[in-house]
């Protein structure tokens, strides 16, 4: 059994760690950290978990490396860079939810987080943590790195196209929207119900961290190349989910069969990646809807021929393959485990 420990246990991916660890097979939760609420049990903090674990959350100390396996922070970026210069070499693996360590280029991660002062040696060791992408790697890691939500439903949106087909990539324009969940507890007067509800909010209309680090991961993952990648991210009213639009252009000549099974072959085996056309269904896809509560990320590509572009679509549950569910799924891969242990949910539907 693999002990786990969970920092930030009073936010929203810190509840939905503990909702997926407790119901994990092969996990147990032997530790609930954090600074605000400590000495509160799951259940004073989460309606929804309604258990008695006997724990309460404590502080962070050194001392949490007798009691866990793997730690996951679910925290602020510069309070994970302090847990993690901390805790290295200490815990046998840390899984960072925060923005601390995705962004490897220091000077691209100085320009969006400047107030998280990393150590360039730690920095270089954090695997950057798309399972579909980096498995070989995550399985040996003491330190991951886990994606954004936008970012990994870019990521998985484009490494077809790069990774796959090593296709040059002029311009990626992409549209995001999520729910309000992706800014989690922090109060803001943009959220209060009266603005949100109903909303359809541009709170980062000419760029978003996420894009920048998707830029730097394919990057240094090689092959095909992306001359310019931005962004445009929308709050809606919704409270889970998010959809990303990204428009490809590209000089070389690719027809929607090709895309298609580039795409298919790309994920072929992969259990939480959903290759999807669009009309498949009785509504159409990718929605968000269609993966709430689950560990899925449903991706549709179709070839636009007036507008000589690729769209792709990418649907998913940001606090689950976008945060949470994509970290267990990270540590299963660290320790050896079933890669779906503790992720079999379907989606939710309607939600």
């Amino acid at each position: 059994m693999i002990r786990a420990g969970v920092v930030g246990a009073s936010g929203l991916a810190g509840g939905d760690l503990i909702r997926l660890i407790t119901q994990h097979p092969d996990m147990e939760l032997t530790f609930l950290g954090g600074s605000s609420n400590i000495g509160r049990r799951p259940a004073e903090l989460h309606a929804n978990l309604r258990i008695d674990l006997g724990l309460t959350v404590q502080p962070v100390t050194e001392e949490v490396a007798d009691q866990v396996d793997v730690l996951f922070l679910a925290t602020p970026a510069p309070v994970s860079n302090r847990l993690a210069e901390q805790l290295v070499d200490k815990v046998p693996a840390i899984v960072d939810l925060s923005g601390a360590f995705r962004i490897a280029t220091p000077e691209r991660h100085d320009r969006w987080y400047p107030k998280v002062d990393r150590r360039a040696d730690l920095a270089d060791r954090f695997v950057y943590g798309v399972p579909e992408l980096v498995r070989d790697q995550l399985k040996e890691a003491s330190l991951i790195s886990m994606p954004g939500c936008y970012a990994t439903a870019l990521t998985l949106s484009l490494a077809p196209l790069t990774l796959g087909l090593g296709l040059d990539l002029k311009t990626v324009v992409v549209d995001g929207k999520s729910g309000s969940s992706g800014g989690g507890l922090q109060l803001r007067t943009s959220d209060l119900h009266p603005f949100r509800s109903g909303a359809i909010a541009p709170y980062a209309p000419t760029g978003h961290r996420h894009a920048a680090e998707v830029g730097d991961f394919l990057e240094r993952a090689k092959k095909g190349s992306i001359d310019s990648l931005t962004m445009s991210a929308y709050g809606v009213s919704h409270v889970r989910g998010l959809l990303t639009s990204s428009y490809v252009f590209t000089d070389e000549q690719v027809d929607q069969r090709e895309l298609q099974r580039a795409y298919t072959r790309f994920y072929k085996g992969e259990r939480f990646v959903r290759v999807r056309r669009n009309n498949e269904t009785l509504i159409p896809v990718p929605d968000p809807q269609a993966v709430l509560g689950s560990n899925f990320c449903d991706v549709t590509v179709l070839k636009d021929e007036e507008g000589d572009r690729i769209v792709v679509l990418a649907a998913l549950d940001n606090l689950i393959k976008g945060a949470a569910g994509q970290a267990v799924q990270a540590a299963n891969i660290r320790f050896g485990l079933p890669e779906e242990s503790g992720l079999t949910m379907q989606p939710v539907m309607p939600a």
